[in-house]
Formats: structure tokens, sequence, C-alpha cells
């Protein structure tokens, strides 16, 4: 009982678990990446676009009605505008994708030697030697010949390949979340101090998006939370000025 307890300790942990019935199962950041990055993007674009906007018209004098229809059309036209462009740039992205696959598909099938070598170079290149670089890439060809090009060659995998309807819905969703914080503080804020309540209300709402993309992407906490207030502050603050300056000379 002593040995076995002294065997299981000096295994490393994933060993012992695996041996305990306990797979390990290591989870990476990089997993996220594909529906982070969206998520994140439309997040942030939806507090610092729909505040900006909504401060700039706040700050022109402009009544509250004005400012309400303002701030539910940029949240609108925001999440929309945020659905299009994702799904247009991704499904680039993913015609890309299909064309190198296809092109690939092509080469595997009329001159496989070649590829074999391609593939063996590869894993030469970091740091296996030419005869097990051989042998790994032929095993890998002989099960899946196009996922190892596809993975090794072309830098297409699971985690990072297009998915336009995922991005877009994530977008679209996403800016509308971040959108309705501003919207809802300049709804309820007595007029003359709508801007006021939405800075406040916006960068509370960034610094908790800087705190999450950075738990959620294992980045640092702090240097995420003030990089999202600097750029959010930046923007109101200028179209707040230009608010305030045109509404004048109005």
């Amino acid at each position: 009982m002593v040995e076995s307890h002294a065997a299981t300790a000096i295994l490393p942990q994933p060993q012992a678990e695996a041996e305990a019935g306990q797979p390990h199962h290591a989870v990476h950041y990089v997993n996220r990446v594909g529906w982070l990055r969206a998520a994140i993007l439309g997040a942030n674009d939806g507090i610092v676009s729909t505040a900006s906007l909504l401060t700039g018209v706040a700050a022109s004098g402009a009544s509250r009605e004005t400012i309400l229809l303002t701030g539910i059309a940029a949240l609108l036209a925001g999440a929309m505008s945020m659905a299009a462009g994702e799904y247009v740039s991704v499904s680039a992205q993913a015609d890309t994708e299909r064309a190198d696959l296809a092109k690939e598909k092509k080469a595997l099938l009329h001159q496989p030697d070649e590829e074999w070598r391609e593939l063996r170079d590869i894993y030469v290149e970091r740091g296996l030697t030419p005869d097990l670089a051989g042998q790994v890439a032929r095993q890998l060809m002989e099960t899946d010949a196009l996922g190892a090009h596809a993975r090794d060659e072309l830098g297409i995998s699971e985690v990072s390949t297009a998915r336009p309807v995922q991005a877009a819905l994530t977008s679209a969703a996403t800016f509308a979340a971040g959108a309705i914080a501003p919207v809802i503080a300049s709804a309820v804020s007595p007029q003359g101090l709508a801007v006021g309540a939405v800075i406040a209300t916006s960068l509370l709402c960034l610094a908790v998006l800087g705190y999450a993309g950075a738990r959620l992407g294992g980045g640092r906490r702090l240097r995420s939370v003030a990089r999202v207030l600097f750029w959010g502050a930046l923007a109101m603050g200028v179209t707040a000025a230009a608010g305030r300056l045109f509404g004048a000379a109005i």
C-alpha cells in the first residue's frame, strides 16, 4: 500500500489522473478565439459607438426624445451592420479556405509523392529528424491526407476555420447587448445630466467587458481594462466636444 502511494505521488499529474480513471483534459484559451473575438468586438463597438453618438447628440442640446430615438436607431443599425460586416468578411475567408483545400485535394490526387515530401519537410523544420518526419508524414497521409496538409501546411484547423453565420450572429447579439446600456442611461437620466450618465454607464460597462475578455482569453486583466477604457473615453470625449461645438454653432 505504501509503495502504491509512493508510485502515484511521483507520477506526473496527467498520468496519475489517467490511471485513476480521471483523464486529463487541457482547456486552452485558443479554442475560444473564434466566438470570443466576435463577441468582444461586437460588445465593445456597441458600447463605444452608441455612447459616443449619444454624448455628441446630448452635448448639442437635443431633446430627450431626439436622444432616445438616436440611441435606438444606432442600436438597430449597428447590430445589423455588424452582422452584415462579419458575415461578408468571414465568408470571404471561408471562400479562400475552400479554394485552398480544393487546390490541395487536387495536388494530393495527382502528385502524392511531392505532397508527402512537402509535409515531411515541414516536420523537419519543426525539429524532427528526416527519417522520423517521413514516417510521421506517411502515417498521417494514410489516415487523413487532406486534414494533415490543411492543418500543417495551410494552417486551417477546427479551431481557426471560418464560421460566417456564427460570427454574424455573435457580433449582432453582443453589439445590441453593449448598446442597450447607454441607451437606457440616456432614457432614464434628466436631460441636463444625460451626457454624464451615458459616459459613466458606458465606462463601467467597458471596464466589465475588458475584465471579462481578459478572464475568458487568459490575458492580463488590468491591461485589458485600461485599454478599453482609454479608447472608449477618447471616442466619447471627441464626440461630446464635437456635439457641443456644432450645437453652439447651429
